[in-house]
């Protein structure tokens, strides 16, 4: 049935290049539909003659008068085309379909019913569709075809489309915000020889010319600080990561990271910084600071954000006082729990599993969970009054993590004791565990002054959207289909 649809079109498109060209290298200077529809009176008082392009999204054929509605980004609307006024009616006819790109020329007329539409003159094809477009009113029916055929899912889906235009709000506001800071704007390798800067699986990729194998970078943290060394005091990436490990409601494979880092600021300042970022972020891209999550639950971001203790939480949480609690019992906690614990898993594993089930779900707005033990961050400076803890605050509400910062360590000395630990876990079977990178070391001792840093990625856009991230991912990673049973 499909092939003889394509056959069909493509003997209309062959009846059309015996006359035209279907497909054209642009179109003429022309008024979007949005301007024909805010003008619509003056023009049809003045009968003023327009020009309009885009794709004819519904055609309705009655013999020798034809109603298509053209639609272009800003808007559509109601196109009349007649055999009285067109002397070509019938090729024009007999040649284009629904999903064809034309450009037409007319003037505004009000139809019996009341509608707003153009009277053509004249059509032009501006590119052949030779597959038809799913029904507008039942659009695409699987949920992994929408993710897979997102094209077709914003084009026949008003709410996505304006989906990623909130996104680009988002970032756009993201990068504002920065920029205004006097943070300046670079681009670090997506290869690395040693992946670090988080706990993560890595994706392994060869370098022909150099014949040698990289890793598809997993955060943007050690290069940015490298350039604290180098002498920039504000520094700020928005790029492409990469983790293998799993797809849920929350993580993807690929995506888009934002990190930024502020030498002589301490993690306090980071905090309140990123709080009016994530407010205009918001308020930009949605236009209100309350938003809806799951179950109609409404989150007032602009409300204050308490400062809510790690220790006392997991205490809350698991009945275990972490600075008293042996490596053994925490074990026997996450088993008593059922939860699933990864070959290899050190006390940094197990605390971090812990919390995650028993305690974050419990944190509903939007709060700085802060000053967690240094076992479960490498990266970031201890507390001047508490050796055993750090200076790191993570944004979260509802239960998830939206965002992570610190004072960072540049102590050259404790990032090696703490970069040696970390490889320990990966020796033992931790394949999430980080590695020693000695080129950053090295850089660490030419000196690194304090500083602060912050990263955050497109998972917080879906958050606020109330999407998965893989539905607020414009093409999300799918297995290749293929491979589908």
């Amino acid at each position: 049935m499909l092939d003889q649809l394509i056959a069909e079109r493509k003997r209309k498109l062959e009846k059309y290049r015996e006359v035209r060209e279907a497909y054209p290298g642009e179109a003429r200077k022309r008024s979007t539909i949005a301007e024909i529809l805010s003008d619509f009176k003056k023009l049809l008082k003045k009968k003023t003659k327009v020009r309009a392009v885009g794709r004819i999204v519904s055609l309705r054929d009655q013999g020798k008068i034809a109603f298509w509605e053209l639609a272009d980004e800003s808007g559509r609307m109601q196109i009349v085309l007649s055999a009285q006024k067109i002397k070509d009616f019938n090729f024009i006819s007999q040649t284009f379909d629904l999903g064809d790109f034309a450009e037409v020329e007319g003037v505004p007329i009000v139809t019996k019913r009341g509608t707003e539409s153009l009277e053509i003159k004249k059509v032009i094809m501006l590119s052949k569709a030779l597959r038809q477009l799913p029904s507008e009113w039942f659009g695409l029916a699987d949920e992994e075809a929408k993710l897979r055929k997102r094209y077709l899912d914003i084009l026949l889906n008003p709410d996505v489309k304006k989906l990623f235009v909130q996104k680009a709000k988002f970032w756009s506001a993201i990068r504002k915000s920065l920029e205004e800071a006097s943070f300046l704007e670079v681009q670090t390798p997506v290869l690395e020889s040693v992946p670090g800067g988080a706990e993560a699986e890595p994706f392994i990729t060869h370098h022909n010319a150099l014949d040698a194998d990289f890793y598809l970078r997993i955060s943007l943290e050690l290069p940015l600080k490298k350039l604290l060394v180098a002498g920039y005091e504000k520094v700020f990436e928005i790029g492409r990561i990469f983790r293998n490990e799993g797809i849920d409601r929350e993580h993807l494979q690929d995506y888009t990271q934002m990190e930024c880092y502020w030498a002589y600021a301490d993690y306090k300042q980071m905090m309140k910084f990123t709080r009016e970022m994530y407010l205009r972020a918001i308020k930009e891209a949605f236009g209100t600071l309350k938003l809806k999550a799951a179950d109609g639950l409404v989150i007032n971001w602009g409300a204050k954000w308490p400062e809510v203790d790690y220790e006392t939480e997991f205490k809350k949480g698991t009945g275990l006082v972490l600075a008293k609690a042996t490596d053994a019992e925490l074990l026997v906690k996450a088993k008593e729990l059922k939860l699933e614990i990864p070959k290899g898993a050190g006390r940094a594993r197990l605390i971090d599993i812990l919390f995650k089930k028993t305690c974050r779900p419990k944190l509903i707005n939007p709060c700085f969970l802060v000053n967690p033990p240094v076992d479960i961050e490498p990266l970031a400076k201890r507390l001047p009054n508490d050796a055993r803890r750090v200076a790191r605050f993570q944004i979260v509400a509802l239960g998830s993590e939206l965002g992570k910062g610190f004072s960072e360590l540049n102590d050259p000395l404790d990032q090696r004791s703490r970069f040696e630990e970390q490889e320990k876990a990966r020796v033992a079977g931790d394949v999430e565990a980080q590695r020693i990178d000695e080129d950053f070391l090295e850089a660490m001792e030419y000196g690194m002054p304090p500083a602060a840093g912050f990263g955050t990625s497109e998972r917080l856009f879906a958050f606020f959207a109330n999407k998965t991230v893989r539905e607020a991912s414009i093409f999300p990673l799918a297995r290749p289909e293929e491979n589908q049973k």
